[in-house]
């Protein structure tokens, strides 16, 4: 089974480098817009789940608010800990001016 896409927003929904946080199918995701595209990662630091919408954001880098845990949001991957597993990614889908999600698909 292939991934599910959810509308999410519009492009002139985001401002670029502004944290852009939505929830998915009761997923929350967190949505950036980057020079090179949109980006969209679990809402929630693999630490101990801070609000990462609440964090710093720098260039391409999210800090957490919480034990400033850091990841790179093009990868999900942990630039700094305490966090040691890497955050969750999803593909986005850009059509027109429509932005859309791919959630996996449940386990059966």
């Amino acid at each position: 089974m292939s991934e599910e896409f959810y509308k999410v927003a519009e492009m002139n929904d985001l401002n670029e480098g502004k944290l852009y946080p939505i929830e998915v199918d009761g997923e929350p995701i967190c949505l950036v817009k980057l020079e090179d595209g949109v980006y969209a990662f679990t809402d929630n630091c693999t630490h101990i789940s801070g609000p990462l919408n609440q964090g710093e954001f720098d260039g391409c880098a999210i800090t957490c608010p919480w034990h400033l845990a850091r990841f790179d949001v093009r990868t999900g991957k942990v630039l700094r800990g305490p966090a040691r597993q890497d955050l969750y990614t999803y593909t986005v889908k850009i059509e027109g001016e429509s932005i859309y999600v791919g959630l996996p698909p449940l386990e059966e």
